[in-house]
């Protein structure tokens, strides 16, 4: 039963200080809501932006005499354990309990749902959707997984718009519900952009894996939008009952030129901000779906001509013009990304020297069992290098790879392996400044190094 937002008084977030949580219980406290929010670690940004509304909580740690019976409703997050204090007394009051995801379908029953489903790709698609939208003037709410240049927060919920865009995230939904988020969603028009093995602790077999897209793709009511150049969504296709329209899309025409990228569609030429093989996909995808919409194609690359990019997506973050070398970062944490950002790098700079470092970071990646998907990834690259961050993997309890082991799973001549951030300035010490391009890829810290400021002193 959908929750009435006039009327709904009283939130409790478990587990508040996620990225999505934390903004999610800042939505509802500027609607008027009485929100409140525990958590056992809370770290910046979401500290800063919980205090700044009131919601910090004033402890650390679980208390399950928050949990009253004048609660209307419990938001879940994944960081909580099952056995929550205050999630049993919650049960025991029978104090309905949400998680996230569920919530936002909740609140978006009566709006037409987007969703952007697929391994690669999801949030530049989705902000590519957002882009198109807002340039028609157009309103929506939306649900993104990392915040972008445009929007202020990467949620928002307004039971006035239509419309609602949605990162659809195959990862589970909560510690009570271990089905996949996108699952919840129950889209009118759905992407899939891609499938590539990922989220191992998860999905420990790719037949696992495997199926819950197909779950995904068996729930969308309206309009399926498959990408055409991915064999194993194509087969996936024909293993799965879709009661929908199905579009499949290719990538667009595209020209690059003194590394500026253009698309020919419909006899017109768009020139981009952006660049990569997998990006032009992408935009494919998100044209189909806001076509279905109402948009018309030529409107949709119209202002994809001002569409920037989003953090950690081939970002560049600086530049030596005159010695023609600019430095770009990544959120390239999977096999078929890190395979992606280094292909579209080496296209858009084919002269160039392209010298790569890559953090092996996730849980996922760190593996053993899955590190050979990897192999060929840095192809591409000139000089490429491979950082695993000793304290991390001391905080995920796992042991060093060997060296041996990470040059037969990359299978990259002459590769580096790095274990400190000193090692990575030593990498980069011998690394060429000039006609030269630095892709730095990772969706952990890299050491913390502020690599901006080492270029600057390096100019």
């Amino acid at each position: 039963m959908k929750i009435d937002n006039l009327n709904m008084k009283k939130y409790h977030f478990i587990a508040v200080g996620g990225a999505v949580m934390h903004q999610m219980a800042i939505l509802l406290k500027k609607q008027g809501n009485h929100v409140s929010g525990s958590d056992d670690a809370i770290f910046d940004p979401a500290k800063s932006n919980l205090q700044k509304f009131g919601i910090l909580p004033l402890e650390l740690g679980w208390n399950e005499n928050v949990i009253t019976s004048d609660l209307d409703c419990i938001i879940l997050g994944m960081h909580a354990r099952a056995d929550n204090p205050e999630l049993i007394k919650a049960k025991a009051l029978n104090i309905p309990v949400y998680s996230f995801p569920e919530f936002i379908f909740n609140q978006s029953i009566d709006k037409k749902r987007i969703v952007v489903g697929g391994s690669h790709g999801k949030t530049t698609t989705t902000a590519m959707i957002i882009h198109a939208l807002k340039a028609q003037n157009i309103q929506f709410d939306y649900l993104v997984g990392s915040k972008l240049d445009d929007l202020d927060f990467m949620v928002d919920l307004n039971p006035e718009n239509k419309i609602i865009v949605i990162e659809g995230d195959e990862y589970l939904s909560s510690p009570i519900d271990l089905r996949s988020k996108f699952l919840h969603y129950k889209p009118h028009i759905a992407i899939i952009t891609g499938i590539a093995w990922d989220h191992i602790n998860v999905f420990p077999t790719f037949e696992s894996y495997l199926d819950t897209f197909k779950l995904f793709m068996e729930s969308v009511s309206d309009t399926l939008i498959l990408n055409n150049e991915d064999a194993e969504l194509l087969n996936l296709e024909k293993k799965t009952d879709i009661n929908c329209d199905l579009i499949h899309y290719e990538t667009l025409p595209f020209d690059i030129n003194e590394g500026l990228t253009t698309i020919q569609f419909s006899n017109k030429n768009y020139a981009l901000k952006i660049f990569g093989k997998h990006n032009i996909s992408n935009m494919a995808s998100a044209m189909h779906a806001c076509k279905a919409i109402g948009i018309s194609e030529n409107d949709f690359l119209e202002s994809m001509q001002s569409f920037g990019g989003t953090a950690k997506r081939l970002e560049k973050i600086y530049e030596i013009p005159e010695k023609k070398c600019t430095v770009y970062r990544d959120f390239a944490h999977a096999p078929s990304k890190v395979k992606a950002t280094v292909a579209a790098t080496r296209e858009q700079f084919p002269t160039r020297k392209l010298i790569a470092i890559f953090e092996l970071h996730t849980f996922s990646s760190l593996q053993t069992d899955f590190l050979n998907e990897y192999k060929k990834s840095l192809e591409g690259a000139d000089f490429a290098s491979v950082y695993i961050d000793d304290e991390a993997l001391a905080i995920k309890r796992m042991e060093r790879h060997s060296q041996s082991q990470l040059l037969q799973a990359f299978d990259y001549e002459n590769l580096e392996i790095l274990n400190q951030k000193e090692d990575i300035l030593n990498f980069m010490d011998k690394m060429p400044m000039e006609n030269c391009v630095y892709l730095l890829m990772s969706s952990g810290h890299l050491g913390g190094l502020n690599f901006v400021k080492w270029f600057s002193e390096k100019n």
